[in-house]
Order: C-alpha cells, then structure tokens, then sequence
C-alpha cells in the first residue's frame, strides 16, 4: 500500500528540539536482552538526572476522552486471573504548554485520539459487530472531544503546534491533519484540518512499517487512512528528544517498533505516559490486590506486568518499560505506586469483577 509520504521528503525532513544521546547504542549492546535491560536501567539513570535540570513546562492539563472495554488477556498479559474477559480502559490527553528561550508558546496534544473514527480499526471493529448495541453503550462511556477539551482550555485548534501519539495502533488522522483528496466516508470532500499548522511527532521507524504491515501489526492499524492525508503534517524523528522545558519524547520499542514516551517534570516530580502498561500498579505488581499480578510477579520475578496486545518484541518492551519505571518519581498519593500515568488508564467497572485498579492516578496536573 502506497502512502502519503512515500512520494514526498517527509522522511528527510530535519528533526526537533534536541537530540538525548543516553539511549544511543541500545540495539547494539553485547550480549542478550538481560544485557540491554541493565544497561538500559542505567542510562535511564543518567537521562534522569540531566533531564531534571531543564525545568518544567508552563502547564499540564488532563481530558478524558472515552471509556471502553478491552480484553484483560491483552491488558494485564498472562498475570491477571480474574474471571472477566474484560476490563474497561480510559484514554486520555494531555495538553502540555511551554516557553522556548526566545519567548514562543508552544502546545502539544498527546494522545488526541480520534475515538469516532478509531472504531474502524479492524480488531474493534470486530470486536464492535458481535456486540449487541445495547451492551455497547452500557459499556462504553464518551466523556469528551478533543476540540470540545481545548475549547474548554481556551486553546485554539490553529495554535496546536504538536501532536504525539505513543503510536499509531487505531488512529485515523485525516480530520486532525486534512487530506489531499476527496474521502467518500467523510462526507465526500477534501477534508479541511483541524489543526492547520500541527505536525504530528512520530518515529521514522513507524512510518516505514505502515507500508507494508506484518500480519500481526494488521488488527491494529489503519493504513488506508494514510494515503490522502497530507504528508507535510508529519514530522519523523529518530530516537529521543527533548522538547522543551521539562519536556521529551523518549524512544520505547517493543509494543511497536516505533514506540515512543512522554516524559514530563512538574511541580511533583517526574511523570512519564505511555500504553505499555494500563495501570500504574502493573509497575509494581507486588502491590497489586487485584486477583494474579503479585502472585504472577513472585513467581516468575517479573517487575512489571506489560499491556500486550501485540508481541512485536515483548523483551524489548519489558526493557522500555524499565526506563520509563527509572525515569519516574513516586506517587505523592501512595508511594507504593509510581508516576506513571497510562494513556489508557484501568477503569474500576462493574460488568469485570476482579479488574478493579488498587490504585488510579486519573490526571497529571500542573501549572
């Protein structure tokens, strides 16, 4: 499949802010992965203590967007021995400002998810056809939009400058970014952007892979969605950044090759947000009370209970996990937890007995 930047320089295109070494050399570490995951853990070390010392942003704002179900096999690995198939997951975006040292405001989105059109994704749209529409929307709650959200904040959609996403999984840009060509599904027209001068941040490596998907990435992606968007609105970066202030994008393979991290420093402390977990206690499992994460961690002595509803390379995801796990400070709520906030976070529900969350963050703020 022919996508929208494969006939432009996107790929080309030079990268932003600037560039974090400590994460170069990963890959080409000797040994296995034990090795990677110790010298991972380290340089997660070193980062964090560099990255403390750039400052904070101007804000963070948290949005709930919508809560849906979501297989507890995926969400909570092989750990979890509750009954429920189920559990119920709420994404969210963070809305993050900052100043650059010449004066400029800056506005990112992380994870503007598009829910309406996230349903297309070939394993929800599945998952959608067997489930009775009345069961649909007693299990399925919209709290938000994205433009509704930044209204309520005051931010104009053309002040955007940047859109995140850890990656790719469901999303459907065309009506953030515009297309090129008329979209028969979307009212037959060119579609306008929402969001005119954003440029959505992803890792070159992700990019590359959407044009020829392997079959276990295909339930998850919606490549046809990306043949007419316009393909000046993205910017490929390779590796780690900091943005700004007290703010980076950090490189985490393994859910997917292009995973990436949002690292923030706020007024409590490091935060990181990601999907490579659901909930904050899959970081420290020995803390859990919900039925298997404890129990599975004691007996397998794994530190972390991973979000894995696609294995492209587990190991290297559980490694990703560590560095955010290094990265972060602890719950000033309960420091049994860290500041981990996952951008789809485990939502206490009563049609799963046995998933409810012993802990939530819900939201990050700071100003």
């Amino acid at each position: 499949m022919k996508l929208a930047w494969q006939d432009s320089d996107v790929l080309d295109m030079p990268t932003l802010g600037t560039r974090v070494p400590a994460f170069d050399g990963l890959a080409e570490v000797p040994g296995g992965y034990g090795a990677k995951l110790a010298w991972a853990r380290s340089q997660a070390k070193v980062f964090r203590s560099e990255f403390t010392a750039t400052g904070t942003p101007d804000s963070v704002a948290t949005c709930d967007l919508i809560t849906l179900p979501y297989p507890t096999r995926f969400g909570l690995f092989r750990a979890s021995r509750a009954v429920a198939p189920f559990v119920s997951i709420t994404n969210r975006m963070l809305v993050v400002r900052w100043t650059e040292s010449d004066g400029r405001g800056r506005v990112l989105l992380f994870e503007p998810s598009d829910h309406e059109l996230g349903q297309n994704t070939p394993y929800f749209a599945a998952l959608i056809r067997r489930t009775p529409k009345p069961l649909q929307s007693l299990l399925t709650t919209e709290h938000g939009t994205v433009l509704g959200h930044l209204a309520r904040l005051g931010i104009k959609p053309a002040d955007v400058d940047y859109l995140l996403f850890d990656h790719l999984h469901t999303q459907d840009l065309r009506r953030w970014v515009g297309t090129t060509r008329p979209q028969s599904d979307l009212g037959g027209a060119t579609v306008t952007p929402a969001f005119p001068n954003a440029k959505v941040v992803v890792q070159r490596h992700e990019l590359l892979a959407m044009s020829q998907l392997h079959p276990l990435q295909q339930p998850w992606y919606q490549p046809g969605t990306y043949q007419d968007v316009r393909p000046d609105a993205f910017l490929a970066v390779d590796g780690s950044l900091l943005l700004g202030p007290g703010v980076a994008v950090v490189e985490t393979p393994g859910h997917v090759l292009g995973n990436q991290t949002l690292v923030l420093n706020t007024s409590t402390g490091v935060w990181a947000s990601s999907e490579n977990v659901i909930a904050a206690e899959c970081l420290t499992p020995e803390h859990s009370r919900m039925p298997g994460l404890a129990r599975w961690s004691r007996t397998w002595g794994q530190e972390v209970v991973l979000n894995a509803n696609t294995i492209e390379t587990t190991a290297e995801q559980y490694n990703s996990l560590i560095i955010e796990k290094t990265l972060v400070d602890r719950s000033q709520a309960d420091p049994r937890f860290l500041q981990f906030f996952p951008s789809s976070e485990l939502t206490a529900s009563w049609a799963n007995p046995g998933t409810t969350p012993t802990f939530t963050h819900r939201a990050i703020t700071h100003s």
